[in-house]
């Protein structure tokens, strides 16, 4: 059974002026996200700023959204270290919290090998009893995990299910399908390529689209999966501006003004996140009005 299919938004972590985390608004982002179709809340990603957080912090969100879902979706807890006796630590602690699933990415800066990344993923899993996505983002990490690798792990480690692509290459995602003769659940991290990859063989998308378009980007999902690819495929088209927007800087800090200009008062940036340079802020403000998003 696979951990979700449909929309998993990648959620903000909204905060104060004060740069502390804001639980109420995270609980009223969770909420308005549930009421708005999204199939899973993917908590403390990399759109929920979690690299500027302690431990603590980190795993005291993750404790908190899953207070606040309620067990109405699944929650998906990101997990990953450059440290693997840190990622196995936030896996244990998250799991515990009662997290449905762990999103870990690739070590970061360290640029593991093959055999390193095989090593470091099977002892993560092997301290839990959830199910893990892997999470492929080289272009953040400077750490790519092979097709091959990922096949490796998923047929050697029961509780690897399955992995967030978000390479930006179809090819490898086929490869990887190939590899593993479809036996693993496949998510975009991609917005611009959700339909692209559905067509692959996926189930659905770890999304920052989402935040915005909650009820859109479950609907195009669930377009596809029942069928309906012509409605799918439009609705991917007519995202793509406002994809792009979101990704005119790197995320989270477009989506992040995104939110505030909605009117949800998710606050500033940790540092060293920036504001949006005022060329890009009128973009995004653009794309979100042209696509028929409401601003405060």
């Amino acid at each position: 059974m696979a951990l979700f299919q449909g929309s998993g938004v990648a959620i903000v972590t909204p905060m104060k002026e004060n740069y502390e985390v804001n639980f109420d608004k995270l609980e009223a982002i969770i909420n308005d996200q549930i009421a708005n179709g999204t199939d899973c809340i993917v908590i403390a990603g990399t759109t929920g700023e979690a690299s500027t957080m302690s431990e603590e912090e980190h795993l005291e969100v993750i404790r908190a959204a899953v207070g606040m879902v309620k067990k109405r979706v699944p929650v998906v807890a990101g997990t990953g270290s450059n440290c693997t006796a840190t990622a196995v630590y936030l896996s244990v602690e998250a799991a515990r919290a009662g997290a449905d699933g762990l999103l870990v990415v690739t070590p970061y800066y360290n640029k593991a090998t093959q055999k390193g990344l095989i090593a470091h993923y099977t002892e993560v899993a092997s301290s839990v009893d959830v199910p893990i996505l892997l999470y492929n983002v080289p272009g953040r990490t400077g750490c790519n995990i092979q097709p091959a690798t990922v096949a490796a792990l998923v047929k050697d480690v029961e509780n690897i299910v399955g992995i967030k692509d978000a390479t930006g290459d179809i090819t490898n995602a086929l490869r990887v399908m190939q590899l593993t003769d479809g036996e693993i659940q496949l998510y975009s991290g991609e917005d611009g390529m959700v339909v692209p990859l559905l067509a692959a063989g996926g189930i659905g998308v770890i999304s920052v689209l989402a935040n915005v378009a909650p009820r859109y980007t479950h609907d195009m999902v669930m377009s596809y999966l029942e069928g309906d690819t012509a409605k799918a495929l439009k609705m991917q088209l007519g995202a793509l501006e406002l994809c792009d927007a979101l990704f005119c800087e790197v995320n989270p800090i477009p989506v992040k003004a995104a939110m505030n200009l909605m009117g949800w008062e998710a606050g500033p940036l940790r540092a060293p996140l920036y504001d949006l340079e005022p060329q890009n802020a009128e973009r995004l403000r653009k794309a979100m009005i042209d696509f028929g998003i409401p601003l405060a």
